[in-house]
């Protein structure tokens, strides 16, 4: 059984990825969220309320670890012969962040020093573990800026960030390849498309549709005509954690296994996209919402020009390399949809 120590499990992602590892791994999870954003408990109690495997910690990881916490997580204790004894944290899921990109464009000193002290922290409390075996660091497709209309980014692309919630998560992946090249820590990077599920907050775009269709209102959609309506490539986060279970069983890339191989010139930890199957502009997914509600969409196209700052119309990620090496999504992007819809509909205190 590995120990896991897993950040930000009350958040939207954070808690599908929860209920996913107690129902597919043996992991004992070791979970850490502030609840000062917009993790809540009330997600945690759905799936996970009085699980034995997992350990829940209130703790801002704005902050460093205390003393206390520490010992909590690794579960010191003394034994009969007058000997600190732990057990060990095996993997760290460095998920938590501040994730609102308008909240980053009006806020951005908070969005970035939280996000920057929290990966901080987080590496340093990783270089403690004496028997860690990997660090994935959760990032973003929005640390590659904008896409071209029919191209997609792979691995290491230019770094071209254009909000700063964006910006801050690029600044995580530099400490972390940092701490991987310093420290020799086991880093993985992985960057994901939209995700999507059930309880999502009603901030974001896909709840906001099945709110206003629900409520018969007008929905805005960004797109100066049919033909300029920005799209996106969506992901069910049960297919984000089901990568991270497959990314878990890789053998990290090592800066020391480097060293010994003599091949210490252009190097780099491993990165994986993690990306979706299908690609729709945000008005074609309005309708298919509509469609399988069986409601008709109200809708009104608004300049893109009046959309927040550093508004990217198009995100895209090329999903090769986890492809060559044999994942595939458990959820196509319809099933997701219809079973996001429908949860939605039945558990309306996630849709109010």
């Amino acid at each position: 059984m590995k120990r896991v120590l897993f950040t930000g499990h009350g958040g939207f992602v954070g808690h599908h990825c929860l209920e996913y590892f107690l129902q597919h791994t043996d992991w004992e999870l070791i979970c850490i969220d502030s609840f000062r954003h917009k993790g809540t408990c009330r997600r945690v109690l759905e799936i996970a309320e009085d699980n034995p495997r997992v350990k829940t910690y209130k703790h801002d990881l704005s902050t460093p670890f205390d003393q206390q916490l520490q010992n909590l997580i690794f579960e010191r204790r003394i034994d009969s012969g007058g000997c600190v004894v732990e057990k060990p944290i095996h993997y760290i899921i460095n998920m938590a962040s501040e994730s609102a990109v308008e909240r980053s464009t009006t806020d951005p000193v908070s969005c970035l020093r939280n996000n920057y002290e929290l990966c901080i922290n987080m590496l340093e409390f990783a270089r403690s573990c004496k028997k860690l075996e990997l660090f994935i660091q959760i990032s973003t497709d929005e640390v590659y800026g904008e896409a071209t209309e029919n191209g997609a980014h792979k691995e290491w692309a230019p770094i071209l960030p254009s909000n700063p919630y964006a910006a801050s998560k690029a600044a995580q992946e530099a400490m972390a390849i940092a701490y991987w090249r310093t420290y020799n820590l086991p880093i993985v990077i992985t960057n994901t498309m939209n995700i999507i599920g059930e309880r999502q907050d009603s901030e974001k775009f896909l709840p906001k549709i099945i709110q206003k269709i629900a409520l018969g209102q007008e929905m805005p959609i960004y797109g100066d005509s049919p033909k300029s309506i920005g799209s996106r490539i969506y992901l069910h986060a049960c297919n984000m954690a089901d990568a991270l279970v497959f990314i878990s069983k890789q053998k990290p890339n090592l800066y020391s296994d480097l060293v010994k191989t003599g091949k210490t010139g252009d190097t780099r930890p491993d990165r994986y996209n993690i990306c979706g199957d299908t690609e729709l502009n945000n008005l074609e997914l309005a309708l298919m919402v509509a469609e399988i509600m069986g409601k008709k969409l109200n809708y009104k196209l608004i300049p893109s020009e009046s959309a927040r700052p550093g508004y990217d119309r198009r995100y895209a990620l090329d999903g090769s390399k986890m492809a060559v090496l044999g994942w595939k999504q458990p959820l196509t992007f319809r099933e997701s949809l219809e079973r996001i819809v429908n949860f939605t509909m039945q558990n309306p205190h996630w849709l109010i």
